[in-house]
């Protein structure tokens, strides 16, 4: 199941980008959000790229007070469902919390979208920890245990639902006037401690057989379970080496449930910023910026470099005194970079404009200076997969599929066109339908 392509994805949730300026930029239609007629477009901006999927982070909650900008859809399901209607090849991973959500619902909806996309879906599998989150459903924080037990029982419940109706059962044959062979569509009748479903679902399997699994990169109790349902795991490691041990913690949690490592993907987030050259991206990056925001973010800054900072001084190189005193912040991956930069002569607006801030890893510059580090992560086995996080998407998503995407294909890092029809082809993921049979059943409730 080696592939030497590595597959990429595009972030998108709130349809601005991750600068949280983005929505400001007159490029930016500020209703985007809500305006399923652009987000379409995006997604044919990424498919007419060939970008392997959309990923769409949710969260169920709104904090009271609210001030900034809506970083989650207003319903992934729904979104997606829109968005497939006018596509026909990228993948589309919604995200279903395991905490509120009962299989059968999952996996009926689940199981359309896949259907309407034919056979492009995916799953991101979380269980939820915010208490507004909790609150919404009318329910307290359970404990992690807790909230673990419930997860295995939703995953493999929903699996069970998937693999409920064989391909066995054939099609609607009008001539023999069988509609389908129900001997191949039964009840699961599974009752745990948490959820239960009888089944069978309402619908025949589509040509992926399921939805893949996506599970996030959590620590501790999320290890196993990870390694015995997910098909990729997204994380955010900050530099190659915690990236490498990251993956290497999942591909040993597959084999430990009985799987082979290379069927589990490792996704890292990636983000980015695009110019004719360095300059011009640094300059187009700076324009992002807010003059209210300057003052903490030059207080992050001089977290990162171990110095103080005057605003008076934003657009000048360091002076000696301050180069001699910068100090690594060992809490921080990203103070390294920005100390590099600091001695290599740029001001902290430059400095900033670099992305040292950003919440992930990732490259303002050229076409080819993304490729570059896309390759590096990929090559030292740090990444399967890149799910890609536009500074502002307006712009730069057209910009990575017309820049970058080509020159990761000169370098036999991209194919030409899709690999397949479904996201599993195109994922280089093989076919299921119902739970993988080699996992242990890790909840004696489901019975």
């Amino acid at each position: 199941m080696k592939t030497k392509h590595m597959t990429i994805g595009i972030a998108m949730s709130d349809f601005y980008g991750s600068h949280s300026n983005a929505w400001r930029s007159e490029e930016t239609d500020p209703l985007t959000y809500i305006n399923i007629d652009e987000q379409i477009k995006y997604a044919k901006i990424a498919e007419n790229g060939g970008l392997d999927y959309i990923f769409m982070p949710d969260r169920v909650f709104l904090h009271l007070g609210f001030t900034g900008i809506v970083n989650f859809p207003i319903d992934s399901i729904v979104q997606l469902s829109a968005i497939a209607a006018h596509t026909k090849h990228i993948g589309l991973i919604p995200t279903l919390s395991t905490s509120f959500n009962e299989p059968y619902t999952i996996a009926r909806q689940l199981r359309a979208l896949d259907l309407i996309s034919k056979g492009r879906v995916g799953w991101q599998v979380i269980p939820s920890f915010e208490p507004d989150a909790f609150a919404n459903y009318g329910q307290s924080v359970p404990n992690s245990r807790n909230k673990y037990e419930r997860l295995h029982e939703v995953v493999q419940i929903t699996q069970a639902l998937w693999g409920s109706w064989k391909k066995e059962a054939g099609e609607p044959n009008q001539e023999t006037g069988v509609f389908l062979n129900h001997e191949y569509i039964q009840p699961i009748n599974l009752q745990g401690k948490y959820v239960g479903a009888r089944g069978p679902l309402q619908a025949p399997p589509s040509p992926q057989g399921q939805p893949i699994v996506v599970m996030p990169a959590a620590s501790n109790s999320g290890i196993q379970p990870a390694g015995m349902y997910a098909n990729a795991i997204i994380g955010m490691p900050s530099t190659i080496g915690e990236s490498v041990r990251l993956r290497e913690i999942f591909r040993s949690a597959a084999q430990d449930a009985g799987r082979n490592a290379d069927e589990i993907k490792f996704m890292t987030f990636f983000t980015f910023g695009l110019g004719k050259t360095r300059r011009e991206a640094l300059d187009r990056r700076r324009a992002l910026e807010n003059p209210e925001d300057l003052p903490e973010r030059l207080r992050h800054l001089s977290m990162l470099l171990g110095v103080p900072l005057s605003e008076s001084a934003v657009d000048e190189p360091l002076k000696s005194i301050q180069l001699r005193a910068l100090q690594q912040n060992p809490r921080v991956n990203k103070s390294t970079q920005a100390i590099r930069l600091a001695k290599e002569g740029y001001s902290p607006l430059d400095i900033i404009a670099h992305g040292v801030l950003d919440n992930t890893p990732g490259v303002v510059g050229t076409a080819e200076d993304v490729a570059d580090y896309l390759q590096e992560w990929f090559e030292a086995g740090a990444a399967d997969s890149f799910v890609v996080v536009a500074d502002r998407l307006s712009d730069a998503l057209s910009d990575f599929v017309n820049h970058v995407i080509p020159v990761l294909q000169e370098r036999g890092l991209r194919p030409e066109n899709y690999m397949g029809n479904t996201l599993r082809e195109n994922m280089n993921l093989d076919y299921q339908l119902g739970i993988d049979p080699r996992i242990l059943n890790e909840s004696d409730q489901i019975k």
